[in-house]
Formats: structure tokens, sequence, C-alpha cells
């Protein structure tokens, strides 16, 4: 289907004035290729940044619990060792953390 609507988008015809090759998208509910405009449909830029917004959020998140999890794990490893986390050069809450 995304090779299908790729082929929609980049078909360009010199006799259509208003450009509507990049109108073409697939309709959630009816799972078509369709015209958005005839379809009524529109995705304000909000959304969109708000996408983007909500993708930063979540891999920060995650890049926070693999410092956390690296942390508790470089610190299980020195206490094994016979050396403490205090002594580690590395880990976590450096000014990275904001």
């Amino acid at each position: 289907m995304l090779t299908e609507l790729r082929s929609k988008h980049s078909v360009r015809d010199p006799e259509d004035k208003n450009n509507t090759s990049f109108k073409w998208g697939i309709n959630g509910n009816t799972v078509k290729i369709e015209n958005m405009e005839e379809a009524n449909i529109w995705d304000p830029c909000a959304v969109k940044i708000q996408t983007y917004k909500t993708a930063i959020e979540s891999a920060c998140m995650l890049l926070r619990i693999d410092d956390i999890v690296s942390g508790i794990s470089k610190e299980n490893k020195h206490a094994k060792g016979g050396r403490h986390a205090e002594d580690s050069d590395d880990g976590f809450g450096d000014d990275r953390d904001g």
C-alpha cells in the first residue's frame, strides 16, 4: 500500500494547476488510498508537532532508564569486586541529566 501511495505522490500531471498529487493519503477508516481533500480528512500541523514531541519525550525516557539500569549494574559489579560505586569515574547523575 505504501508503494502505491508513493507512486501517487511522485506522479506530476503538467495539466494539474493545483498540484493535487500531495493530497493522496491512507484513509484510516476504510484502509484505502484516497484523495484526502475529497474525503474531507485533514492532518493539521499541530498533530505532527505533538507526534514529534511525544517521540522525543519517549526517547529521553528510554535513555534515562538505560542510564539508571547501567548504573545499577555497574554498582553491583563494583560491589562484588570489592570496589564501591563512588570510586568509579563514570555513572549516572552527571551533567547529562540536566
